[in-house]
């Protein structure tokens, strides 16, 4: 139910943004709304999808068709260091970035108890944080001190 691709020649920028698009939907849309996209992530992730598909068919005996995309991470992995030439025999630095993308499928009831899980977890944290009490610190001031005009040094007339 996984499928990683490494050291792909896309940057991790550009392959994150397709990525964006199908976290969290099923199986049967993501692929569909990859075939649709016409950029150079969507035919990449597309090929991931159906690999991560056959994975759980074929090793898992899961259906494919009822699972949805659980995690889709898009890292980055090394870069080509390539130049341009300038004047005065320097040379401008250009980096090609490669990506390492992994997907994990699902089933929708996994992610729900998951999901359910954590949301538990963040409001035991947040009524923990409520009710505690507020720290104070103690902050060492210089004391300031005034100096009051002396009764000699003003002069009556």
């Amino acid at each position: 139910m996984k499928s990683t691709l490494r050291s792909v020649r896309i940057a991790p920028k550009k392959a994150n943004l397709v990525a964006k698009m199908v976290r969290g939907k099923s199986v049967k849309d993501a692929v569909n709304s990859l075939e649709l996209t016409n950029k150079k992530a969507a035919r990449l992730l597309e090929e991931l999808v159906k690999s991560a598909m056959a994975n759980a068919s074929h090793n898992d005996k899961q259906d494919a068709d009822s699972m949805m995309i659980k995690t889709l991470v898009v890292n980055k992995a090394q870069a080509y260091h390539r130049g341009i030439p300038m004047a005065r025999g320097r040379m401008r630095r250009i980096r090609k970035f490669m990506s390492h993308i992994t997907v994990t499928l699902g089933f929708p009831e996994e992610i729900e108890k998951k999901a359910e899980k954590v949301s538990k977890v963040s409001k035991e944290t947040k009524e923990t944080t409520r009710n505690a009490q507020p720290v104070t610190r103690n902050k060492s001031k210089k004391k300031t001190t005034t100096k009051k005009p002396s009764s000699s040094s003003t002069t009556s007339k």
